[in-house]
């Protein structure tokens, strides 16, 4: 009787869990019923419908379309049921591309959102035309034509193939400027990345109409104008047309310049209980009559927050506050110190990187997690980021944080490319033709590092270079890298010599300011000098005759116009320089830069003091010091004046004399109108024999030039010519070597036959501080193949012993 109660006691608890779970079923299961599906399960679809109601109906049915797996859903009424009836999408097999070489399949298809292994939509494949229409409108091919069709597989699937008619390049046609007055569009032109079509056209791609370019180059715009003191300057519009007709984009952008302002005040405010403004305002970096200039009121804002978070206010701002009087055009500006809102950084959240890696965006903000939020900091971050070169944009936005003090920092980047490989080649009337392949990462392997492996070969020389940057060693602010190369020069018109040199430099660089930079470094070098006596280059059969070369050594009897000195003979003090010399030496550079456009500078100064201090080891013991000053300014609009002052001193200490290959060897790099090494002290022991090819170099030069760059009219800007006029004029001196090479200390200048042999002296000519000067004019061509300039100058007051050179060309290429 108790097996038969639990039995039935067993059957009411089974009877009462199937009624709680058919109650907790979906109402479909029971009143919804499908037909139709072939590869989705009857039960998935049911389960997008919670009741048999007509509100639960029409919410399933939108459901299931949001899907995607489904072309058509169906309601049907059946005996009081509800049918749901479905024709489900097809399968892609896979995605195909035909017909495009110009933009590459990976980036078409990370355009668009048809898959492989996903549902066909045609709704989609209709909005993928069009988003790889825009790819090609991105690559600067508006009119390309995109047509897609499909080719049906067994089970369901499909292949989607997108076929491309990239059509002819669509660039910039033109670049229109309206409201400015002050600066001519051509100008404007130039301060932007973008630039218009020309014949030039198949060589760059900076013709290609991208929106985030011209929205960077706008901003390039308005940082130029507020620097030269417009600080009402705006953009008003930019607006951009495709015209057919023009085969390209036209490009209109307004503006509004506004007066220049002077600075009729400047000071500092602080509402800092503990910190004196008068502390802070040798921060300022700009006085009272000065033209405004905005790049200095911020960088006088970014070095007051510095030092005010050095003094332990984390939380405090500094905002510069301007006061206009449009009446004298002056502007009172106030940096104004003060305590912030207590606001912490929750995080730091790094998005789109799919290559860089985080550290090394995180390392260009100089605040993390749990610091103190300074809007500031934040704004540097952005700026260093962008001019890394490792991004096509970035982007630093806030969110909320997880309480009120506390922010989310968001940073949005799209990596770039960085790696290229470059071929380039080029013809100077020193160098001869010369080529050169390199293959060049600045982001290697995502970790900002900078690498290069170049070879070149040319004429008269060859060489093989390797250079290798960490910029932020050991976790600081502090770039160290090295380089490893083996260059040889052969002989040449200029040279009388091959110098082979193998070695290496360990260098670092430690920005002082944003302007000032200390670099120290060691290198270590071997030099091995070598002349070459053969019946083509017979420098040295005076001493060593050669048979059938050398005059006495032939059936030719040797005279005043026939001797072994008349095919060219090198000097006795290259001779005593042959062999191998090693080099170690410490050295630093400091330089400053200014410059508002290193490639094309308008405004500013580039200044460099290097000194090297040869000892450590090896042979060669000496001090070298060199400086290097420019000095750009606009004269006229698109005219630059340019000052250049140069000089330099070696010394040999130690009881070691210089060698001839330490001397300072200039020519047209000093003073142009000169040859290679063709100014300063020569060997003139024998007359005209030793003018050519035997310069010794010296100990002390200096130099100065004065240059005016300007447009050339008639021309088109964007074809990148202008000409320049120039004054050189320096002077070469100071030669130490050995000059008396005799065994017994005698001298013997053996010039007439039949004793014609080299002598056992040197005698120097050119050796004096004389001024050598000249006047010329250049042509320079910023081609799409590299620059490649023209100099042609005269000149004016030069040494007896000197080499000129009227025509001088230099020029490359890398593509």
């Amino acid at each position: 009787m108790l097996s038969v109660r639990r039995q039935m006691n067993r059957l009411f608890v089974t009877v009462l869990a199937l009624a709680w779970l058919i109650g907790a079923l979906p109402a479909a299961a029971a009143g919804v019923s499908v037909q139709g599906n072939k590869r989705i399960d009857t039960e998935t679809i049911q389960s997008y419908f919670s009741g048999s109601d007509q509100d639960a109906i029409n919410k399933g049915v939108k459901a299931l379309y949001a899907t995607g797996l489904f072309s058509n859903v169906r309601v049907l009424h059946e005996g009081g049921r509800v049918v749901i009836a479905v024709t489900e999408n097809n399968v892609i097999n896979r995605v195909a591309f035909e017909g495009n070489s110009k933009v590459k399949t990976e980036t078409l298809a990370s355009e668009i959102q048809s898959k492989s292994r996903g549902p066909y939509s045609q709704a989609t494949v209709d909005a993928d035309i069009e988003r790889i229409k825009d790819a090609y409108r991105r690559s600067g091919r508006a009119a390309a034509k995109v047509t897609a069709r499909t080719v049906d597989l067994p089970n369901g699937t499909m292949d989607v193939v997108f076929t491309v008619d990239e059509g002819e390049k669509t660039g910039i046609k033109t670049i229109n400027f309206v409201g400015n007055h002050v600066y001519s569009s051509d100008k404007l032109r130039d301060l932007m990345q973008t630039t218009e079509m020309n014949f030039m056209s198949f060589f760059k791609t900076s013709d290609v109409y991208d929106p985030d370019k011209i929205a960077s180059d706008l901003e390039l715009i308005r940082r130029f104008y507020l620097k030269n003191g417009y600080a009402d300057f705006r953009v008003i519009g930019s607006d951009a047309q495709y015209n057919p007709e023009a085969g390209g984009y036209i490009i209109t952008i307004t503006v509004e310049e506004g007066p220049q302002y002077t600075v009729g005040s400047v000071d500092v405010e602080s509402h800092l209980p503990t910190l004196d403004a008068a502390t802070l305002r040798p921060l300022v970096r700009f006085s009272a009559g000065q033209t405004y200039n905005g790049d200095l009121v911020e960088k006088t804002t970014d070095a007051l927050t510095k030092e005010v978070t050095t003094h332990g206010y984390a939380f405090s701002q500094v905002r510069p506050r301007g006061d206009r009087d449009p009446a004298t055009r002056t502007v009172a500006i106030v940096f104004v110190v003060e305590e912030g809102p207590r606001v912490y950084i929750e995080r730091i959240v790094i998005r789109g990187n799919t290559r860089t890696r985080d550290y090394v965006i995180r390392r260009e903000f100089e605040l993390g997690e749990g610091d103190a939020y300074n809007r500031v900091l934040i704004e540097r971050a952005e700026r260093r980021l962008n001019n890394l070169g490792y991004f096509k944009k970035v982007k630093i936005t806030n969110e909320q944080g997880s309480a009120p003090d506390r922010v989310i920092v968001v940073v949005d980047v799209e990596d770039q490319p960085t790696g290229s490989l470059s071929v380039s080649g080029g013809y100077s009337t020193s160098d001869g033709f010369i080529a050169e392949v390199a293959v060049t990462e600045t982001n290697f392997m995502g970790r900002g590092q900078y690498v290069r492996l170049s070879v070149s070969e040319g004429q008269y020389a060859r060489g093989v270079e390797l250079n290798f940057t960490e910029p932020y060693f050991l976790g600081n602010r502090l770039a160290a890298g090295f380089d490893l190369y083996a260059k040889q020069s052969s002989v040449n018109q200029y040279s009388y010599y091959t110098n082979f040199v193998t070695g290496g430099t360990v260098r670092f660089g430690l920005p002082i300011t944003d302007e000032l930079t200390f670099s120290p470094r060691y290198s270590i070098y071997n030099t091995n000098i070598s002349i070459p006596n053969s019946a083509q280059f017979p420098y040295n059969d005076c001493t060593y005759p050669l048979w059938g070369t050398t005059p006495g050594y032939n059936w030719t009897v040797p005279n005043y116009y026939n001797s072994c000195l008349n095919n060219g003979e090198a000097s006795l003090a290259l001779k005593e320089a042959q062999g191998n010399t090693l080099t170690s030496m410490f050295g630093y550079s400091l330089s400053y830069n200014t410059l508002d456009n290193n490639k094309n500078p308008t405004g500013g100064i580039l200044a460099e003091l290097r000194q090297d201090i040869a000892g450590a080891g090896g042979q060669s013991q000496f001090v070298r010091t060199t400086g290097d000053i420019r000095y750009y300014h606009e004269i006229m609009d698109q005219i630059v004046g340019v000052i250049h002052v140069q000089g330099g001193e070696i010394f040999g200490f130690g009881g070691n004399p210089l060698r001839i290959v330490d001397n300072f060897n200039l020519g047209p790099s000093l003073v142009r109108g000169f040859a290679p090494n063709g100014l300063g002290p020569r060997d003139v022991s024998s007359g005209y024999y030793y003018s050519q090819g035997n310069a010794l170099g010296g100990t002390s030069y200096f130099g100065g030039s004065a240059e005016v760059q300007f447009p050339i009219p008639y021309l088109p800007r964007d074809i990148g010519l202008k000409g320049a006029l120039f004054a050189d004029a320096g002077s070469l001196w100071g030669f130490t070597g050995k000059t008396n090479f005799s065994p017994n200390g005698t001298c013997t200048l053996n010039d007439m036959p039949p004793l014609y042999t080299q002598s056992n002296c040197i005698v120097l000519g050119g050796a004096a501080m004389t001024i050598r000067s000249s006047l010329g004019a250049s042509l320079i061509w910023q081609s799409p193949l590299g620059p490649i300039r023209f100099d042609f100058a005269k000149a004016v007051t030069k040494s007896n012993a000197d080499q000129t050179q009227f025509f001088r060309f230099t020029g490359g290429t890398s593509f």
